[in-house]
């Protein structure tokens, strides 16, 4: 188990206001946002060609992906924690320690998803059982796009340092290099010179390569004139530890969340093919609400890290009163906003009447759950940040177990109401418990 240096003890005091907190979380909101956008363009893309097969064939493929990717987030919000720490600190060689230990696992862990990718092909055409059509194209999909995945990856570990150092501008903006190239080339691969989901693919293979190259010039740059970190530092076994222990922890966390969502996907699918559509609809409500939480969770990431490894009290406290606080009142306006126009937004989305009819049933739910789970999002970034990822998996399982057990009950005895009435107690429960662990794990991090 890490245990604190001596130079981790001295304090760094800083001031976290309401200006720092909106500089990390407002550029990361928008960055965030990008991702839909680009699925949305991709769609757009694939759809000029009128084929359905190659439009289900990469919404399948984009779901392989989602779960590939998913195990390895850690690389991108276990890397702000410890960078955070680190700059807390003011241990600029420390940081850099941490970015290489990053980029090296990120480029390990993409290789090795690399030459998996006929057994993630196989799988994945197993698992969704599409017709042959989409199941060809959903191959021709992932088995170039797997290529990118070291590539992927290291960009996970870039914007993890960058959003460790607070630099909420510079991560905006290489989101926004990263996803707009992938968007251009995709449309000038796919439509203009008809490529096809190949050219999609391929968009976005380059995509991903520019965003890294773009990356590693202003990594470069930075570090002209800083002192080299040495081997012996990169490779120091109990830092290694830490991090490993840490980026498990997360991993659990992240597929149990992933498991909560298949689950609510596939109860609902036991309601009926209406239910299920208007399931699907409800639930990117949250998935988008949820890009704007993550703006404020980014920053609470970047704040209590700071705070932990500066090793100042005042300062942690006040990012956790800010960012909660930042975080309420955004969720507020969004339930608010769909709760006041979701009706008109379902509309928009279907002209099927009984889907529109069940999903304006279930839109208060929908509406509401930001509200339920912002302080899941927030408690999420505190505790990354502080990397107490051991209390964070714990909890998470914790709140599985009593989902799963409120999945049995609750839709018994009120079907789709008692589904979405499961996901609200899984948020609930993930925010509280988190909360309620903060007073004794801040006393213990911050004693004297």
């Amino acid at each position: 188990m890490y245990h604190a240096q001596p130079q981790d003890r001295v304090s760094h005091p800083f001031t976290v206001t309401n200006r720092l907190v909106l500089s990390i979380a407002l550029p990361m909101t928008l960055a965030y946002l990008t991702t839909p956008l680009l699925g949305i363009a991709d769609t757009a893309i694939v759809g000029q060609y009128g084929d359905a097969a190659l439009l289900g064939g990469l919404a399948a493929g984009a779901i392989v992906f989602d779960v590939v990717f998913t195990t390895f987030n850690f690389l991108r919000s276990g890397t702000t924690g410890l960078v955070a720490q680190a700059y807390g600190q003011g241990n600029a060689l420390e940081e850099q320690a941490v970015l290489w230990r990053a980029l090296l696992v990120a480029l390990a862990a993409g290789l090795l998803v690399v030459l998996l990718g006929p057994f993630v092909v196989a799988g994945g055409v197993y698992f969704m059982g599409a017709e042959p059509e989409v199941a060809a194209a959903m191959r021709a999909y992932v088995s170039i796009r797997i290529l990118a995945a070291p590539v992927s990856l290291i960009n996970y570990a870039i914007l993890g340092y960058v959003l460790g150092r607070g630099e909420g501008a510079l991560g905006l903006a290489l989101q926004f290099i990263l996803n707009g190239t992938n968007i251009a080339l995709s449309m000038f691969l796919a439509l203009s010179l008809g490529w096809g989901i190949e050219g999609v693919a391929w968009g976005t293979v380059g995509g991903e390569a520019v965003g890294m190259l773009t990356g590693f010039a202003v990594l470069a740059w930075r570090f002209r004139r800083e002192p080299r970190v040495s081997l012996r530092r990169v490779f120091d076994t109990p830092r290694i530890v830490r991090m490993v222990a840490m980026n498990g922890d997360i991993m659990i966390r992240s597929f149990s969340l992933l498991a909560a969502f298949a689950l609510f996907t596939r109860q609902g699918a036991q309601f009926g093919t209406v239910t299920l559509a208007a399931n699907a609809i409800l639930m990117n409500f949250f998935l988008v609400a949820g890009y704007f939480l993550d703006g404020t969770a980014t920053a609470a990431e970047q704040l209590a890290g700071r705070a932990v490894g500066a090793h100042y009290r005042p300062a942690f406290l006040r990012s956790l009163r800010l960012t909660v606080a930042w975080g309420f009142g955004l969720a507020i306006v969004m339930s608010l906003f769909l709760l006041l126009a979701g009706e008109a937004l379902i509309a928009f989305i279907t002209t099927a009447q009984d889907v529109r009819t069940a999903a304006n049933t279930f839109l208060p739910w929908a509406a509401l759950i930001s509200i339920s789970g912002v302080l899941a999002f927030q408690m999420d970034g505190v505790f990354i940040g502080a990397t107490w990822s051991r209390d964070m998996r714990n909890t998470m399982l914790l709140s599985f177990a009593l989902y799963l057990a409120c999945l049995f009950f609750l839709t018994r005895s009120f079907g789709n109401h008692g589904l979405w009435a499961a996901f609200h107690i899984l948020l609930i429960v993930r925010g509280i418990s988190l909360f309620a662990i903060v007073p004794s794990r801040m006393r213990r991090t911050f004693a004297e």
